[in-house]
């Protein structure tokens, strides 16, 4: 198919704002990709599989040097137009259009598939001189591409397509597509259908191709392929907790570490992910160790929690004490040794080949107990208390917060797992701080003293996919570096995202997630969401944590209390 037809999609989606419309367009533009799959990931910007982290690697600098080379002008010059536009994709469309009504250069029609080639190979380039081949397969597209074409291959590679398709849109689309739902009951239940099996696979060509065969209940989980964790809404209080997830609830440790789903596959290789589905398997050896001796099972796949500890007075360390070792690729025996963690294991939703999603955790928790040998500061089992007594979770709680953890999590004992949801099968506890995840979606330059740092930051919650800011921040980080996380640090970061700038503001792709702390919530026309955060402040930076894992606007609405 010709890249062109893929154009006028994007430019049709980028031309409304309404959500209906946008899933019609997408559905009919389905119809004709039944037989690719795989384009449908381009839909969304992309060209792998949303569990597959591989990037492309593009940073606005090596685009601006891309767009220059193609169009024969300097670096200087796009940088002026990308001044004026503050989109990287006007610019090339605006200096591509010039060159090809100069030069007749434009001659040959470009295909999707050749599109997709050239990116594919991106992630795969790496060492010295690679930079330059990069580059290059980037011009070859932009030399066969219209204006229109420039414009959509460099927000692609740039990971900011701009055309507003959350996954909700996509998942509808796919429903129209598929199903042709004749009602409203009928487009909820295929709905559902399409969710959960896109949780199960994290794949959209996967899940488009089965629904439209009728195949959907073949998607079963797999070990060694991450999974969307199951997420839990918070509860105001111990009886909100019981009234949420019933009576007798199993209540647990909520540790002060970061998210892990331990794949052991029946070839016997350890695979580890974050909720991010990034894959930190070599980051952490002594997880692979800990579980290949201490879990008694062929296959599995096991929610945990990587929890730090300080090796001299066995006392929990924070979070902020161990994130380095997410992203930490060097180095890793003295990482180890420097910044130790304990395993504790919460639950498992797959075993010896069959998926336990369905079983009740009751149940699942009494397996958890079979099959583990535990071993402190190695692995244990998330500490628990089944009770339907207030006073007994309170008593429980002060235990938690003493032992330096969060606080609780709060579980019906008769609840399925649900990858990817955030429903009230468990709760989590925690002292009232009032604070949110939310991803930093743009920036500005500070002056004075803090010239040549990003120094207030644009913060955002979700709805169905879509990014809605909620205020600016800018306390909380360090001035001098060497602190928690210093605004160099934060720019340094940033930098590397940034997809728009237009004076001392810019916007990035959404990477970045922090927990603000705030005061209270006030309604606000003034951002997207209509809430604004009173008295923001940055308390820590979630390396574990990606856009998918961000509070929602319903989250925000109930905390404001609408």
């Amino acid at each position: 198919m010709e890249y062109s037809k893929l154009c006028e999609v994007y430019h049709a989606l980028e031309s409304t704002t309404k959500g209906l419309e946008k899933t019609r367009i997408l559905a009919s533009f389905l119809g004709e990709i039944r037989d690719e799959p795989e384009v449908i990931y381009l839909l969304q910007g992309n060209v792998f599989a949303d569990y597959d982290h591989r990037e492309l690697g593009i940073s606005h600098q090596l685009a601006i040097r891309a767009i220059g080379k193609a169009a024969g002008i300097g670096d200087a010059e796009v940088i002026d137009a990308f001044k004026e536009l503050g989109d990287l994709g006007k610019v090339a469309e605006s200096v591509l259009g010039k060159k090809k009504q100069q030069t007749a250069l434009f001659t040959s029609k470009l295909s999707i598939e050749k599109v997709m080639t050239n990116l594919r190979k991106l992630p795969m380039l790496e060492g010295k001189g690679t930079v330059e081949i990069k580059i290059g397969l980037i011009i070859e597209l932009l030399h066969s591409a219209s204006p229109k074409e420039a414009k959509y291959i460099i927000r692609t590679v740039l990971g900011d397509l701009k055309v507003g398709v959350g996954s909700g849109i996509l998942r509808d689309a796919i429903v129209e597509n598929c199903f042709k739902p004749q009602n409203l009951e009928g487009k909820k239940k295929y709905s559902q259908e399409v969710q959960e099996a896109y949780d199960k696979a994290t794949d959209f060509a996967e899940v488009f191709e089965k629904a439209c065969s009728g195949d959907l209940k073949k998607i079963k989980l797999k070990p060694g392929k991450p999974v969307k964790v199951m997420l839990f809404p918070k509860a105001k209080n111990v009886e909100d907790a019981f009234r949420i997830v019933g009576r007798p609830a199993a209540f647990e440790y909520k540790y002060d570490g970061f998210r892990v789903m331990i794949n052991k596959e029946k070839n016997g290789k350890v695979k580890i992910f974050t909720r991010r589905l990034e894959e930190v398997t070599n980051q952490f050896p002594e997880i692979v160790e800990y579980v290949e001796s201490h879990v008694t099972s062929e296959s599995f796949i096991l929610d945990a929690e990587a929890v730090g500890f300080n090796s001299e007075t066995k006392k929990y360390t924070d979070f902020q004490a161990i994130s380095q070792r997410i992203r930490r690729k060097y180095g890793i025996e003295k990482m180890q040794k420097a910044f130790p963690i304990e395993l504790a294991v919460f639950d498992i939703i797959y075993f010896d080949g069959k998926s336990l999603i369905d079983t009740p955790f009751g149940e699942r928790r009494k397996l958890i107990k079979k099959i583990i040998r535990e071993e402190p500061f190695k692995i244990v089992l998330a500490k628990q208390i089944i009770t339907e007594d207030v006073a007994e979770v309170e008593k429980f709680y002060e235990m938690a917060l003493n032992d330096n953890q969060e606080g609780l999590m709060g579980k019906s004992l008769i609840a399925p797992y649900k990858p990817g949801a955030r429903v009230g099968y468990a709760v989590k506890l925690k002292p009232e701080d009032n604070d949110f995840d939310l991803v930093i979606t743009g920036a500005e330059w500070g002056t004075g003293k803090r010239a040549g740092w990003l120094t207030s930051f644009n913060v955002s919650c979700s709805n169905d996919g879509e990014l809605l800011e909620i205020g600016k921040v800018s306390t909380g980080l360090k001035e001098l570096e060497g602190g928690d996380l210093s605004f160099k640090e934060m720019t340094d970061r940033l930098n590397e995202l940034i997809i728009e700038e237009h004076g001392r503001n810019i916007r990035v792709r959404p990477e970045i997630v922090v927990t603000v702390q705030y005061q209270n919530i006030q309604k606000s026309p003034t951002y997207s969401s209509g809430y604004a955060l009173r008295f923001p402040r940055i308390t820590r930076l979630r390396e574990d944590r990606g856009v998918g894992d961000i509070a929602t606007l319903g989250e925000i609405e109930k905390e404001a209390g609408e």
